[in-house]
């Protein structure tokens, strides 16, 4: 009957170990000093819990009231923890039946809600009246729901924060134990054993004494008495005598009765211990462990005292009959019955349930099958709808593909025509510009020949008369005629050579070249050329020409062909603006107080690893309306006879051949200013360090 006891302490040391590990006077402390109802009741259900173990009568008055109050204020979970403590209480007193009324009232609600350490101790309480009952296969079976419940909850725990493993763990080895299945028994313990000491001493003495028991059935009596003896050490540090420290000195007497057989000095042990367990049990009302002891005591003195042992025998069925009447059994079987009956047809509604949500998903099912297999069917004649315009699509698209070929075959012959029309109409162009530039210096030609042609016939009239001085006079003026038309040839020449120049592609290589020397030298030829042919022609020349470029791959004649042009142009500008001040009557040399110095700037720089050069004079500058049309074919702005329009078209070819750029910044002479002072033009020749021309 002893074993069957070790349980109750377990479970209740479970919920010990939530109450915060705070003893009853804190816990009666801490309820003075708060004044929230709710907050009240969980503390109050706390000690309760306390209380139970070694004041149950206590315990039940105080859960009692507490309930009231927690069923007027409405507060669920608060009605659920004290309805516990209660049950608790009244199991310890030996009342099962409403032990189990209360443990049961409640138990929907702990399966409903979400704290694992509320359900797994209704259930350990249940667990614990079965087994005390006896129906052990029921005992196992809510056993295994504590354990379910727990491990379940502690794989999201870094460690166990009730302390509870240990003791679901040696109550389910207890179970075991009175089944007389000692295998499991010491699995069980075994395994509850392994877990490290708790802070919770009532926990480690309820598992050291379920331990010993075991090993007494094993009869491993030394280390029975060695477990049995750290159990009671445990239970006395604790500040109250806890219900399990009478079932201990209980377990310690079978031991030394058990060893008396063959040492009579050990009974005398074993009744020390036995009224030691009986001097705590009836004072505090511990009804099942006063029964365990007196049966105990009846035992030991039928061979020493009868009258004691018919005395402790008598007391024993007198609790035995309020333990356990048949009025009691007959009323908790039957509420077992009830309890049960409740339970299945909860787990038939469950079963119903479930059963429904699986024809529901199985017609779910069917019908997405339906669905899907119309859509299917669906899809499946679109295809042969979508196939069959498909290959009609297709004829027509062959069709339209031949046709297409057949218009692109005319397409591209008519485009050849375009191309041979675009060509003539370009080169009718090109021959019409090139009629205009010639057609003077021919009119010139053709008109000084006509002239000569008569002059020649009057110089021979004259001649047969005889009139020498009339023949010279003539003679002197076809000799001008002449001068005039090779003039005039010379110029139809030039612009002849300057339209090949600027239509034939280079055959030039490049080269790595000294830009500055090239630069400094197609300078000094522009300039000698033009005081070639005006002595009077003057002009300041300044360079800054930059160390640090070095060579550069270029076309060497090529871009000093496109120089010469920009400096000639420079040239023939300040030129002009040396005229239009001797046209205004200004003195010599002089603007408005100020000399004019015709003068021409070339610059280079390397900058961004493109290379500069600068021309800028201070001439006569571009008027700005034209800026933009001064590097297209035959566009001058110098009066006929002085010049094709080809140079800056030229010059710009080349530098694009090269992969640069060739611009030019200009400030036209200002209206009111005749002379045009402080204006020019400037003009920026931009090339690749290394030129990628082929």
């Amino acid at each position: 009957m002893k074993s069957l006891i070790i349980t109750i302490t377990l479970v209740h040391a479970m919920i010990a170990a939530c109450a915060q590990g705070l003893d009853t006077d804190s816990l009666k402390t801490v309820l003075t000093k708060t004044k929230e109802e709710t907050s009240r009741i969980l503390i109050l259900s706390q000690l309760c819990n306390e209380l139970a173990r070694y004041d149950p009568d206590t315990a039940i008055r105080l859960a009692q009231d507490g309930l009231k109050v927690a069923k007027q204020i409405n507060y669920l979970n608060g009605e659920a923890r004290l309805a516990l403590a209660l049950a608790i209480a009244l199991s310890n007193v030996g009342d099962y039946l409403n032990s189990i009324k209360w443990a049961s009232s409640y138990l929907k609600y702990a399966d409903t809600t979400r704290d694992i350490q509320l359900k797994s101790m209704y259930y350990g309480e249940i667990s614990v009246i079965y087994r005390e009952q006896g129906d052990y296969d029921e005992a196992l079976k809510y056993s295994d729901k504590v354990i379910s419940f727990t491990e379940k909850a502690l794989k999201s725990l870094p460690q166990d924060p009730c302390n509870f493993c240990r003791a679901i763990y040696a109550v389910r080895a207890g179970i075991y134990m009175d089944k007389n299945q000692l295998d499991f028994a010491k699995k069980y313990i075994d395994k509850a054993l392994s877990y490290p000491l708790t802070p919770l001493k009532a926990i480690n003495a309820s598992a050291f004494n379920t331990a010993g028991q075991i090993q007494e059935r094993l009869k491993n009596y030394d280390p029975a008495l060695q477990l049995y003896r750290q159990s009671a050490q445990a239970f006395l540090e604790l500040k109250h005598p806890y219900r399990g420290l009478p079932r201990v000195y209980n377990s310690i007497s079978t031991v030394f009765a058990t060893m008396g057989i063959r040492d009579s000095a050990f009974y005398d042990s074993a009744f020390y211990y036995l009224y030691k367990s009986l001097a705590i049990s009836q004072p505090k009302n511990f009804a099942r462990e006063a029964l365990e002891t007196e049966l105990l005591l009846s035992k030991m003195h039928e061979s020493i005292n009868p009258d004691s042992a018919l005395y402790y025998y008598k007391r024993a069925m007198d609790a035995r009959e309020t333990l356990f009447n048949q009025d009691k059994q007959r009323q908790l079987s039957g509420y077992k019955f009830n309890l049960e009956l409740q339970q299945q047809q909860a787990e038939n509604a469950q079963v119903q349930v479930r059963s429904r949500i699986k024809i529901y998903a199985l017609l779910a099912l069917a019908l997405t099958f339906l669905i899907l297999g119309a859509i299917l069917w669906r899809n499946n004649a679109r295809r042969k709808k979508s196939y069959i315009l498909l290959q009609r699509q297709k004829a027509e698209t062959d069709y339209q593909k031949d046709k297409a070929e057949r218009t692109l075959e005319e397409l591209k012959a008519t485009q050849a025509q375009l191309i041979q029309s675009e060509k003539m109409a370009s080169l009718g162009e090109l021959t019409a510009g090139i009629a205009h530039e010639i057609q003077n210096p021919l009119n010139f030609v053709n008109n000084f020949s006509e002239v000569n042609s008569e002059l020649i016939n009057e110089m021979l009239d004259e001649a047969g008369k005889g009139n020498a001085e009339e023949v010279k006079a003539i003679a002197h003026d076809i000799k001008q005629n002449l001068e005039k038309i090779n003039h005039h040839g010379k110029r139809a020449d030039a612009i002849v050579k300057g339209m090949l120049q600027h239509s034939r592609a280079s055959a030039g290589q490049k080269e790595l070249t000294d830009i500055n020397a090239l630069t400094d030298e197609y300078l000094r030829l522009s300039y000698h050329g033009m005081r070639a042919k005006d002595k009077s022609f003057n002009v300041t020349l300044y360079t800054h020409l930059d160390p640090s470029i070095g060579m550069i791959n270029i076309v060497p004649q090529e871009i000093g062909r496109a120089l010469l042009n920009l400096y000639n142009n420079a040239f023939y500008a300040v030129g002009e603006k040396e005229k239009q001040q001797l046209k205004a009557h200004l003195p010599t040399g002089q603007e408005g107080g100020q000399r004019y110095e015709p003068t021409v700037t070339v610059s280079t720089e390397k900058h961004n690893g493109r290379v500069e050069i600068k021309v800028k004079d201070n001439g006569t500058g571009i008027p700005q309306k034209i800026a933009d049309k001064i590097f297209q074919p035959f566009f001058t702005t110098k009066p006929t006879g002085q010049g094709t329009g080809l140079g800056l078209s030229l010059a710009y070819d080349i530098v694009k051949a090269h992969s640069g750029e060739l611009k030019v910044e200009t400030k036209e002479a200002r209206p009111d200013d005749p002379v045009g002072r402080a204006e020019g033009s400037e003009f920026v020749i931009q090339l690749p360090a290394t030129s990628n021309i082929p």
